[in-house]
């Protein structure tokens, strides 16, 4: 069951590269959230299920490369990278093997990182990210400017995130059975009913926020680090 999902998403992940090909991009970035729905899917039934295994996991790799990875780089580039030139292509080809990094690095390293977090921004992430911006410009209007170079950064950033050491929380520990705290469950609720009245830019928000909580959350972390050996040293020379 679970490689059923997985070959679900893979075929996300290809309808998506003909859609991009035919000019049709709103409907390659919802393929790209389709795909990023059985991907997560696939990985909680198999943990649900007991039955992971190591094709499991290799297979699961090589659908992500597709669809987080090379998927989502051609979106970008036929939707908006193509007036770069060869910057453009340069920065989708950098998205593309920044994802492969990434992938190769988690199965590498998978077994001795913390389950709660995830070294550097997922690729479902990242490719998400992608996804949701174009059907944001396009629920507003923003197609006209969607050559604007503020879609090259976020190539960029999110290309760097992804390899990055920065840490992202993950969606592990959140468990479809057994008991659900009552504030969850009313947030849970909150943000289904802004998904269902604003579904394209309630998505945009919600991955913008996470693409950028990594290097917020780890900016907070470090200043505070620093707060606290100061009040420390502050401390320790009024004793003295």
């Amino acid at each position: 069951m679970p490689n059923f999902f997985t070959t679900c998403s893979l075929f996300c992940a290809f309808y998506s590269i003909i859609a991009s090909f035919n000019g049709d991009f709103t409907k390659a970035a919802w393929a790209i959230l389709l795909s990023a729905g059985f991907d997560w899917l696939d990985g909680k039934i198999a943990r649900i299920s007991n039955s992971m295994s190591q094709f499991g996991m290799e297979y699961d790799s090589l659908s992500d490369l597709i669809a987080f990875g090379l998927a989502p780089g051609l979106l970008i580039y036929t939707w908006a990278l193509t007036p770069f030139g060869r910057i453009g292509w340069l920065a989708a080809f950098l998205y593309v093997a920044c994802t492969a990094l990434r992938l190769a690095r988690f199965n590498v390293d998978s077994s001795s990182l913390e389950t709660r977090y995830f070294q550097g921004l997922p690729s479902p992430g990242a490719g998400v990210m992608i996804a949701t911006t174009i059907i944001m410009a396009y629920h507003i209007g923003w197609v006209d400017s969607s050559k604007h170079i503020t879609i090259l950064l976020l190539t960029f950033f999110l290309s760097f995130m992804m390899v990055s050491k920065i840490r992202y929380h993950s969606l592990k520990k959140l468990e479809l059975t057994g008991k659900i705290p009552f504030q969850i469950l009313v947030i849970t609720l909150c943000v289904i009913i802004l998904i269902a009245a604003e579904p394209q830019i309630t998505l945009f928000v919600i991955f913008f926020l996470y693409a950028f909580s990594g290097p917020v959350l780890a900016l907070l972390r470090k200043l505070f680090s620093l707060w606290k050996k100061a009040r420390e040293k502050k401390v320790s020379d009024v004793k003295v």
